[in-house]
């Protein structure tokens, strides 16, 4: 099981959004303020960027290169070795919510609260095409092992797959009251995905043969996030209800829970984020960073 490592604190408001570089965690949220962590210290290091607007998302595209959203539609390209913005695009009009990295493709994906997505090249850092989905807030995008096929998490209730060939929706189906908030492919079986909605259910699908494979009532509120270890056969999630679970991959069953008795946190818990093999980090509206490690 996950047992907390060590709690870091040092935003003002809430944290939205997290990445990982190594040994260091990146992190952004309501402050306006992208910070960097040392894990393993718990310490935070000099350096920082300030932004106009509140910080929804980011992630790193190549090594050292870091996209960051905003609430108003802006997009940050940062080489965070030189302390350098390499790009800067105003090619969304609202929230970019979600960013996610294609090594496979070298292509990267920003989604908005509209319902677009904006493909962009991850060498070139210019944009390649961009996918009108009108399904209203897009929470996360996930690719799956080899990078191709993406699962979008749409407000209007429905994953979506698309190819990354030709960027073609390939499957489409109703999950989730209210909207999806997060889905990812079962790295054991890419025909598998695994998602969370607003309804606090998880669904286990099977998208190549259409076939809901078991729903489960996961937690009390929205499931914010789903993060992976296939090494340890487990997942992640982490919900609106100030709590994280972990399941077992294989079958899906409930393996148990960390709340605020356990170290965990207050609020709603917004971002997981992968560390390494047996650690991750969770961010919330309680304005701290806890890292979990695998024991």
């Amino acid at each position: 099981m996950f047992l907390k490592d060590k709690e870091i604190i040092g935003h003002s408001g809430s944290i939205y959004s997290s990445s990982s570089l190594g040994n260091f965690l990146f992190t952004g949220g309501a402050d306006k303020v992208i910070a960097k962590w040392d894990v393993e210290k718990g310490v935070q290091e000099n350096f920082s960027i300030k932004l106009s607007n509140t910080c929804y998302s980011l992630k790193f595209i190549e090594n050292n290169i870091l996209a960051i959203g905003l609430s108003n539609g802006d997009l940050h390209i940062i080489d965070v070795e030189l302390k350098k913005e390499l790009k800067f695009y105003k090619q969304h009009k609202t929230s970019i919510f979600s960013i996610q990295s294609n090594p496979f493709k070298n292509h990267f994906y920003t989604a908005d609260l509209e319902g677009e997505i904006a493909v962009w090249g991850s060498e070139s850092l210019n944009l390649l095409t961009i996918l009108p989905l009108n399904c209203g807030k897009i929470r996360r995008i996930n690719i799956n092992n080899d990078g191709s096929f993406i699962v979008v998490s749409c407000q209007d209730g429905k994953i979506r797959i698309f190819d990354t060939q030709f960027y073609n929706e390939v499957y489409s189906s109703y999950k989730h009251k209210e909207g999806v908030t997060s889905a990812i492919f079962n790295p054991t079986n890419n025909d598998i995905i695994i998602s969370g909605g607003k309804d606090a259910l998880i669904k286990v699908t099977n998208w190549k043969e259409d076939i809901l494979i078991k729903k489960i009532p996961a937690h009390n509120f929205a499931i914010y996030d789903i993060i992976v270890f296939e090494g340890l056969k487990l997942f992640i999630t982490g919900s609106r209800d100030k709590s994280i679970k972990t399941w077992n991959l294989n079958d899906y069953s409930f393996i148990n829970k960390i709340d605020k008795k356990e170290g965990g946190h207050t609020h709603s818990i917004n971002d997981l984020e992968n560390i390494d093999l047996s650690t991750f980090a969770s961010v919330s509206d309680d304005k701290r960073i806890i890292i979990w490690k695998f024991n």
